[in-house]
């Protein structure tokens, strides 16, 4: 992997996550917590949660999604707008975190103990900007099932979507799903060929 900014957004991630589980008092300002947003105008906390974690496999896991799709996506955005690739792919993740966050943020913003943390939401949306990229590109779960990516996303929205209307964990599912599709809607309107292109490759697709 190349030293580009998906390489500094993962070290940023991870260091920021080490020192917020070091200090308690950095991990309390950055949480998401909508109550506070709401009585004390912490919008900061709209990004800055997304730079802390729960524990060590809450954090392997968005940088393990890191590795795989971010450098893909900034590659695609170098690529087709030389010289704002490194611009649009921060961009796409800020405003992923952002953006997934904002319905949980007016769905709790009354309840004081309502907490979430995590680059979910920003590394759904390049997640799901890779797929539209290059939807047949094979995802491997657990490193043996191997699947196109627009097969596996499309089940990650159907899960995303039940498990957030029907909660029953900690886990901010509805930023999972409006992260991803953040991801869609962003790369479509950024390079609006890409999707009769992603409708051409599935138009071949064959599972089977």
């Amino acid at each position: 992997m190349s030293f580009g900014v998906n390489t500094l957004l993962m070290v940023s991630i991870f260091g920021i996550s080490l020192l917020a589980w070091q200090r308690p008092a950095l991990m309390n300002r950055l949480i998401f917590n909508p109550w506070h947003i709401q009585q004390s105008r912490q919008f900061d906390r709209f990004l800055g949660s997304a730079f802390i974690h729960k524990d060590g496999w809450h954090l392997f896991f968005n940088l393990f999604a890191l590795f795989f799709f971010g450098e893909k996506v900034e590659l695609f955005f170098t690529w087709f707008f030389p010289g704002y690739g490194a611009f649009l792919f921060i961009l796409l993740f800020a405003l992923g975190a952002v953006v997934a966050s904002i319905p949980s943020y007016i769905k709790h913003r009354h309840f004081m103990y309502y907490n979430s943390l995590g680059a979910s939401g920003g590394v759904s949306a390049l997640v799901f900007s890779s797929i539209m990229f290059d939807p047949m590109s094979k995802i491997c779960l657990y490193f043996a099932i191997c699947l196109p990516g627009v097969v596996l996303g499309v089940f990650f929205i159907a899960y995303s979507w039940y498990r957030g209307k029907y909660q029953t964990d900690s886990i901010n599912h509805d930023a999972h799903l409006y992260g991803a599709l953040f991801g869609l809607l962003f790369t479509i309107l950024l390079k609006p060929s890409v999707l009769p292109l992603f409708l051409n490759k599935l138009a071949d697709f064959n599972l089977f």
